[in-house]
């Protein structure tokens, strides 16, 4: 077991952070964002950044090369489909996405959007980690974090083709 500490303060503990909030044992800030049968999107719960969404397997793998050809239609589709939403409704023109595999987690991609504020940090792949800390430390306040639900009430409502 692992203990986390989320974006709110709230630590947990859990053996598989992505687990736990693919089968709703611990709940993102805003709700899911977007379900598939193979996949879960939701507001990153470490960083309070507007539109910073994780995508998740719903399957413990680790690999690209372990997805069902299903599941890599899904992913792209999906992955496409919060791009495009990002864009629309928040005005996300640029996203830096990460996928590691050698996570403690199980398979997800970032999709880190890049605001104005975050070019004081850089525009390289070097300056993510400062620009998650500062979130976390210095925006970790109630109106940001109410801009970060409200962000989130948007996507899913784009996602689901309401408006």
């Amino acid at each position: 077991m692992r203990q986390i500490t989320l974006s709110n303060g709230t630590t947990v503990e859990v053996e598989c952070l992505s687990c736990a909030l693919t089968s709703g044992l611990v709940q993102p800030d805003g709700g899911v964002v977007i379900e598939t049968e193979h996949f879960h999107a939701h507001q990153d719960v470490a960083y309070p950044i507007k539109g910073l969404i994780i995508l998740a397997s719903k399957r413990h793998i680790y690999c690209f090369d372990e997805l069902t050809e299903e599941e890599q239609l899904d992913y792209i589709s999906l992955l496409t489909k919060i791009r495009k939403a990002q864009r629309d409704v928040l005005g996300i023109e640029h996203v830096y996405y990460f996928y590691n595999e050698d996570t403690s987690h199980h398979f997800h991609t970032w999709m880190v959007p890049r605001y104005k504020w975050m070019n004081e940090f850089g525009r390289s792949v070097e300056s993510v980690r400062p620009v998650l800390r500062h979130a976390r430390n210095k925006m970790n306040n109630q109106e940001n974090v109410n801009e970060v639900i409200q962000a989130i009430s948007l996507l899913t409502k784009a996602l689901h083709g309401e408006r």
